[in-house]
Protein backbone atom coordinates (compact mmCIF):
# COMPACT_ATOMS: atom_id res chain seq x y z
CA UNK A 1 0.00 0.00 0.00
CA UNK A 2 1.18 3.40 -0.89
CA UNK A 3 2.12 6.21 1.06
CA UNK A 4 -0.54 8.52 -0.63
CA UNK A 5 -3.48 5.65 -0.21
CA UNK A 6 -2.30 5.39 3.81
CA UNK A 7 -2.87 8.56 4.13
CA UNK A 8 -6.08 8.68 2.42
CA UNK A 9 -7.35 5.87 4.17
CA UNK A 10 -6.06 7.43 7.81
CA UNK A 11 -7.49 10.96 7.02
CA UNK A 12 -11.26 9.26 5.55
CA UNK A 13 -10.77 7.26 9.19
CA UNK A 14 -10.51 10.29 11.14
CA UNK A 15 -13.49 12.36 9.52
CA UNK A 16 -15.65 9.21 10.34
CA UNK A 17 -14.30 8.88 13.53
CA UNK A 18 -14.59 12.44 14.61
CA UNK A 19 -17.80 13.06 12.11
CA UNK A 20 -19.71 9.99 13.96
CA UNK A 21 -18.53 11.90 17.83
CA UNK A 22 -20.11 15.38 16.08
CA UNK A 23 -23.35 13.49 15.29
CA UNK A 24 -23.77 12.08 18.59
CA UNK A 25 -25.74 14.97 20.10
CA UNK A 26 -28.40 14.75 17.54
CA UNK A 27 -28.61 10.52 18.66
CA UNK A 28 -29.87 11.47 22.35
CA UNK A 29 -31.82 13.84 21.13
CA UNK A 30 -33.63 11.61 19.23
CA UNK A 31 -33.79 9.12 22.22
CA UNK A 32 -35.05 12.17 24.53
CA UNK A 33 -38.17 9.78 25.38
CA UNK A 34 -36.12 7.54 26.59
CA UNK A 35 -34.83 9.85 29.36
CA UNK A 36 -31.15 10.27 30.78
CA UNK A 37 -30.49 7.64 33.23
CA UNK A 38 -32.15 4.42 30.95
CA UNK A 39 -30.17 6.04 27.73
CA UNK A 40 -26.87 5.76 29.89
CA UNK A 41 -27.82 2.51 31.09
CA UNK A 42 -28.36 0.54 27.62
CA UNK A 43 -25.42 2.75 26.01
CA UNK A 44 -22.63 0.80 28.83
CA UNK A 45 -24.55 -2.73 28.85
CA UNK A 46 -24.86 -2.67 24.87
CA UNK A 47 -21.18 -1.35 24.73
CA UNK A 48 -20.05 -4.22 26.14
CA UNK A 49 -22.30 -6.32 24.75
CA UNK A 50 -21.06 -4.97 20.65
CA UNK A 51 -17.22 -5.05 22.18
CA UNK A 52 -17.75 -8.61 22.91
CA UNK A 53 -19.24 -9.53 19.88
CA UNK A 54 -16.42 -7.66 18.10
CA UNK A 55 -13.92 -9.53 19.92
CA UNK A 56 -14.71 -12.47 18.87
CA UNK A 57 -15.05 -11.62 15.30
CA UNK A 58 -11.90 -10.35 15.20
CA UNK A 59 -10.49 -13.53 17.08
CA UNK A 60 -9.21 -11.07 20.13
CA UNK A 61 -11.32 -12.20 23.06
CA UNK A 62 -8.79 -14.43 24.53
CA UNK A 63 -6.33 -11.30 24.89
CA UNK A 64 -9.10 -9.37 26.78
CA UNK A 65 -9.60 -12.39 29.40
CA UNK A 66 -5.54 -12.85 29.63
CA UNK A 67 -5.49 -8.81 30.36
CA UNK A 68 -8.09 -9.59 33.55
CA UNK A 69 -5.23 -11.42 35.25
CA UNK A 70 -3.01 -8.45 35.09
CA UNK A 71 -3.76 -6.32 38.21
CA UNK A 72 -2.20 -2.82 36.97
CA UNK A 73 -4.07 -2.84 33.72
CA UNK A 74 -7.61 -4.31 35.42
CA UNK A 75 -7.33 -1.33 38.37
CA UNK A 76 -6.22 1.54 35.33
CA UNK A 77 -9.46 -0.06 33.82
CA UNK A 78 -11.41 1.01 36.81
CA UNK A 79 -10.60 4.13 37.41
CA UNK A 80 -10.64 5.19 33.78
CA UNK A 81 -14.99 3.76 34.21
CA UNK A 82 -15.29 6.14 36.73
CA UNK A 83 -14.09 9.10 34.46
CA UNK A 84 -15.92 7.80 31.18
CA UNK A 85 -19.19 7.19 33.82
CA UNK A 86 -18.97 11.08 34.79
CA UNK A 87 -18.25 12.16 31.07
CA UNK A 88 -20.66 9.78 29.42
CA UNK A 89 -23.61 10.70 32.27
CA UNK A 90 -22.92 14.53 32.04
CA UNK A 91 -22.74 14.88 28.04
CA UNK A 92 -26.44 12.79 28.02
CA UNK A 93 -27.73 15.03 30.53
CA UNK A 94 -26.59 18.14 28.60
CA UNK A 95 -27.58 17.15 25.17
CA UNK A 96 -31.23 16.21 26.49
CA UNK A 97 -31.61 19.69 28.42
CA UNK A 98 -29.89 22.16 25.87
CA UNK A 99 -26.98 22.52 26.85
CA UNK A 100 -25.10 21.03 23.64
CA UNK A 101 -23.24 24.79 23.06
CA UNK A 102 -21.59 24.31 26.60
CA UNK A 103 -20.83 20.64 26.00
CA UNK A 104 -18.70 21.59 22.81
CA UNK A 105 -17.27 24.14 24.87
CA UNK A 106 -15.62 20.93 27.35
CA UNK A 107 -14.74 19.08 24.02
CA UNK A 108 -13.04 22.62 23.07
CA UNK A 109 -11.08 22.94 25.90
CA UNK A 110 -10.42 19.28 26.70
CA UNK A 111 -6.45 20.02 24.87
CA UNK A 112 -5.35 22.76 27.12
CA UNK A 113 -6.96 20.96 30.11
CA UNK A 114 -4.47 17.80 29.16
CA UNK A 115 -1.84 20.44 28.71
CA UNK A 116 -2.36 21.69 32.23
CA UNK A 117 -2.88 17.98 33.56
CA UNK A 118 0.50 17.60 32.45
CA UNK A 119 2.03 20.34 34.73
CA UNK A 120 -0.22 19.40 37.75
CA UNK A 121 0.09 15.35 37.18
CA UNK A 122 3.46 14.94 35.18
CA UNK A 123 5.17 18.23 36.62
CA UNK A 124 5.92 19.01 33.18
CA UNK A 125 7.69 22.46 31.69
CA UNK A 126 5.73 24.07 29.31
CA UNK A 127 6.72 26.51 26.53
CA UNK A 128 5.64 29.85 26.49
CA UNK A 129 2.77 29.31 23.73
CA UNK A 130 1.12 26.79 25.69
CA UNK A 131 1.20 28.87 28.56
CA UNK A 132 -0.73 31.83 26.67
CA UNK A 133 -3.21 29.03 25.80
CA UNK A 134 -3.88 28.36 29.21
CA UNK A 135 -4.20 31.88 30.01
CA UNK A 136 -6.63 32.65 27.04
CA UNK A 137 -8.19 29.28 28.33
CA UNK A 138 -8.74 31.05 32.59
CA UNK A 139 -10.02 34.15 31.06
CA UNK A 140 -12.33 32.70 29.04
CA UNK A 141 -13.94 30.92 31.59
CA UNK A 142 -14.14 33.94 34.04
CA UNK A 143 -16.11 35.74 31.30
CA UNK A 144 -18.27 33.08 30.75
CA UNK A 145 -18.88 33.01 34.10
CA UNK A 146 -19.45 36.40 34.59
CA UNK A 147 -21.55 37.41 31.78
CA UNK A 148 -23.56 34.49 31.55
CA UNK A 149 -24.01 34.17 35.15
CA UNK A 150 -22.99 30.72 36.61
CA UNK A 151 -19.25 28.75 36.02
CA UNK A 152 -19.53 26.46 33.01
CA UNK A 153 -19.89 23.10 35.10
CA UNK A 154 -20.42 20.71 32.33
CA UNK A 155 -17.98 22.42 30.40
CA UNK A 156 -15.71 21.78 33.19
CA UNK A 157 -16.57 19.00 34.08
CA UNK A 158 -16.84 17.14 30.37
CA UNK A 159 -13.13 18.51 29.52
CA UNK A 160 -11.86 17.37 33.11
CA UNK A 161 -13.46 14.01 33.25
CA UNK A 162 -12.07 13.25 29.74
CA UNK A 163 -8.66 14.91 30.31
CA UNK A 164 -8.60 12.31 32.98
CA UNK A 165 -9.89 9.68 31.38
CA UNK A 166 -6.62 10.01 28.66
CA UNK A 167 -4.43 10.23 31.16
CA UNK A 168 -5.21 6.82 32.36
CA UNK A 169 -5.81 5.17 29.21
CA UNK A 170 -1.95 6.58 28.45
CA UNK A 171 -0.71 4.90 31.79
CA UNK A 172 -2.62 1.46 30.44
CA UNK A 173 0.26 1.81 27.39
CA UNK A 174 -0.32 1.42 23.27
CA UNK A 175 -0.21 -2.47 24.11
CA UNK A 176 -3.95 -2.11 25.34
CA UNK A 177 -6.22 -1.11 22.11
CA UNK A 178 -9.02 1.02 22.65
CA UNK A 179 -11.61 -1.84 22.12
CA UNK A 180 -9.75 -3.95 25.01
CA UNK A 181 -9.81 -0.92 27.48
CA UNK A 182 -13.80 0.09 26.37
CA UNK A 183 -14.42 -3.79 27.02
CA UNK A 184 -13.18 -3.61 30.55
CA UNK A 185 -14.15 -0.34 31.28
CA UNK A 186 -17.74 -1.55 30.57
CA UNK A 187 -17.50 -4.67 32.50
CA UNK A 188 -16.67 -2.54 35.41
CA UNK A 189 -19.92 -0.36 34.34
CA UNK A 190 -22.65 -2.96 33.81
CA UNK A 191 -23.63 -3.79 37.19
CA UNK A 192 -24.07 -0.05 37.74
CA UNK A 193 -26.02 -0.03 34.27
CA UNK A 194 -28.29 -3.39 35.16
CA UNK A 195 -29.09 -1.54 38.44
CA UNK A 196 -30.60 1.57 36.83
CA UNK A 197 -32.32 -0.13 34.56
CA UNK A 198 -34.04 -2.26 37.36
CA UNK A 199 -33.98 1.29 38.89
CA UNK A 200 -36.04 2.85 35.36
CA UNK A 201 -38.14 -0.24 35.22
CA UNK A 202 -39.70 -0.07 38.60
CA UNK A 203 -40.14 3.88 39.08
CA UNK A 204 -41.48 4.27 35.27
CA UNK A 205 -41.21 1.11 33.29
CA UNK A 206 -38.36 0.66 30.43
CA UNK A 207 -38.82 2.40 27.35
CA UNK A 208 -36.87 -0.20 25.38
CA UNK A 209 -39.73 -1.76 22.91
CA UNK A 210 -42.70 0.62 24.11
CA UNK A 211 -42.11 3.66 21.70
CA UNK A 212 -41.92 2.19 18.31
CA UNK A 213 -39.39 0.21 15.94
CA UNK A 214 -37.40 3.30 15.06
CA UNK A 215 -37.07 4.58 18.58
CA UNK A 216 -35.79 0.56 19.47
CA UNK A 217 -33.39 0.44 17.09
CA UNK A 218 -31.96 3.82 17.55
CA UNK A 219 -32.02 2.66 21.28
CA UNK A 220 -30.59 -1.01 20.73
CA UNK A 221 -27.66 0.73 17.97
CA UNK A 222 -26.43 2.34 21.14
CA UNK A 223 -23.42 0.28 21.55
CA UNK A 224 -22.64 0.32 17.86
CA UNK A 225 -22.56 4.47 17.90
CA UNK A 226 -20.22 4.18 20.84
CA UNK A 227 -17.82 1.61 19.55
CA UNK A 228 -17.34 1.99 16.15
CA UNK A 229 -16.18 5.44 16.12
CA UNK A 230 -13.74 4.19 18.67
CA UNK A 231 -12.59 1.36 15.69
CA UNK A 232 -12.03 4.66 13.27
CA UNK A 233 -10.45 6.50 15.43
CA UNK A 234 -8.15 3.82 16.31
CA UNK A 235 -7.28 3.03 12.39
CA UNK A 236 -6.86 6.64 11.93
CA UNK A 237 -3.80 6.66 14.44
CA UNK A 238 -1.78 4.02 12.86
CA UNK A 239 -1.76 5.54 9.50
CA UNK A 240 -2.19 9.54 9.92
CA UNK A 241 1.14 11.73 12.15
CA UNK A 242 -0.37 12.81 15.55
CA UNK A 243 -0.21 16.86 13.95
CA UNK A 244 -2.91 15.97 12.20
CA UNK A 245 -4.86 13.82 14.31
CA UNK A 246 -4.54 16.79 16.49
CA UNK A 247 -6.02 19.38 14.28
CA UNK A 248 -8.55 17.05 13.05
CA UNK A 249 -9.98 16.48 16.99
CA UNK A 250 -12.06 20.02 16.57
CA UNK A 251 -14.57 18.30 13.93
CA UNK A 252 -16.21 17.13 16.66
CA UNK A 253 -17.12 20.12 18.98
CA UNK A 254 -17.40 21.94 15.89
CA UNK A 255 -20.29 20.35 14.47
CA UNK A 256 -21.52 19.68 18.43
CA UNK A 257 -21.54 23.92 18.53
CA UNK A 258 -23.05 24.24 15.14
CA UNK A 259 -25.81 21.73 15.67
CA UNK A 260 -26.78 23.33 19.15
CA UNK A 261 -26.80 26.94 17.39
CA UNK A 262 -28.35 26.04 14.06
CA UNK A 263 -30.35 23.41 14.99
CA UNK A 264 -31.69 23.37 18.91
CA UNK A 265 -31.55 27.35 18.91
CA UNK A 266 -29.38 27.29 21.88
CA UNK A 267 -28.62 31.03 22.83
CA UNK A 268 -25.27 32.92 22.23
CA UNK A 269 -25.12 36.20 24.03
CA UNK A 270 -22.05 38.37 23.33
CA UNK A 271 -20.18 36.93 26.58
CA UNK A 272 -20.60 33.66 24.53
CA UNK A 273 -19.24 34.46 21.66
CA UNK A 274 -16.35 36.16 23.39
CA UNK A 275 -15.77 33.45 25.83
CA UNK A 276 -15.26 30.78 22.47
CA UNK A 277 -13.22 33.27 20.21
CA UNK A 278 -10.78 33.45 23.30
CA UNK A 279 -11.09 29.75 23.70
CA UNK A 280 -10.52 29.06 19.67
CA UNK A 281 -7.50 31.73 19.91
CA UNK A 282 -6.16 29.61 22.37
CA UNK A 283 -6.42 26.33 20.43
CA UNK A 284 -4.72 27.88 17.22
CA UNK A 285 -1.62 29.09 19.50
CA UNK A 286 -1.65 25.38 21.00
CA UNK A 287 -1.64 24.30 17.54
CA UNK A 288 0.88 26.42 15.98
CA UNK A 289 3.46 25.79 18.86
CA UNK A 290 2.52 22.06 18.59
CA UNK A 291 3.26 22.24 14.77
CA UNK A 292 6.40 24.25 15.63
CA UNK A 293 7.83 22.00 18.57
CA UNK A 294 7.50 18.75 16.02
CA UNK A 295 8.88 20.25 13.36
CA UNK A 296 11.84 21.61 15.38
CA UNK A 297 12.56 18.45 17.12
CA UNK A 298 16.07 16.93 16.66
CA UNK A 299 16.04 12.82 16.93
CA UNK A 300 18.41 11.81 19.46
CA UNK A 301 20.31 8.70 19.09
CA UNK A 302 21.15 7.07 22.57
CA UNK A 303 23.90 5.14 23.81
CA UNK A 304 23.49 1.74 23.69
Amino acid sequence: MSENTTRRDGFLSALAAYGLWGMLPAFFVALDPSGPVEILAWRILLSLIFCVILLLFMRRLPAVVRLLGQGKILGLSAFAAVFILINWSVYVYAALNQFIVEAALGYFINPLITVALGVVVLKEKLRPGQWVSLGLAVVAVIILAVGVGSVPVISLTLAFSFGLYGFVKNRMGPRVKSLDSLTLETMWLSPIAIGLLIFVATRDGLSLGTLGLTHTALLLSAGAVTSIPLLFFGAAARRLPLSIMGLMQYLAPVMQFLFGVVIMGEPMPLERWIGFGLVWIALAILSVDALRHRRNRVPVVENL
